[in-house]
């Protein structure tokens, strides 16, 4: 299969508008149904929980392994060298910020899913969700 290039009219350099591809539409479904997945709409939600929550998932892991001493230490990696919203303090302070339980409830709702099992909360997010605590307080 061959890549094929298309340039649209009317579109110059730094357009930044999407332009739907049926072609690719097409290969994504035919994907899914192989896999035997059905498709469904994702809320803005979701996908914001979905790429939080994994990095919160992934910084109890480092936390856990003494990687990183605090949960804010880790937010200042993300501010500081992933270009994550400043405003939401960086994913671990964002965790804290919805509330630990409900971090927990949506891994353990994704965790039902495809791929369920990369869903596994870190022991120590568990621990801290049931006694109502939090990463930075």
């Amino acid at each position: 299969m061959t890549t094929q290039y298309f340039v649209r009219e009317g579109v110059g350099p730094g357009d930044r508008k999407a332009y739907p591809s049926q072609e690719v539409n097409d290969m994504i479904a035919r994907h899914s149904k192989d896999l035997g997945l059905t498709r469904r709409e994702i809320t803005d939600e979701e996908i914001v929980e979905r790429l939080v929550f994994a990095l919160v998932k992934e910084g109890a892991v480092i936390l856990e392994e003494g990687i990183a001493s605090r949960a804010s230490d880790i937010d200042m990696v993300y501010l500081s060298g992933y270009g994550f919203p400043r405003f939401r303090g960086g994913p671990m302070q964002y965790a804290d910020e919805v509330g630990l339980g409900n971090v927990l409830k949506a891994m353990r709702h994704y965790a039902k899913g495809y791929h369920g099992h990369a869903w596994a909360p870190a022991p120590s997010l568990e621990k801290l969700a049931d006694a109502g605590h939090s990463f930075n307080l």
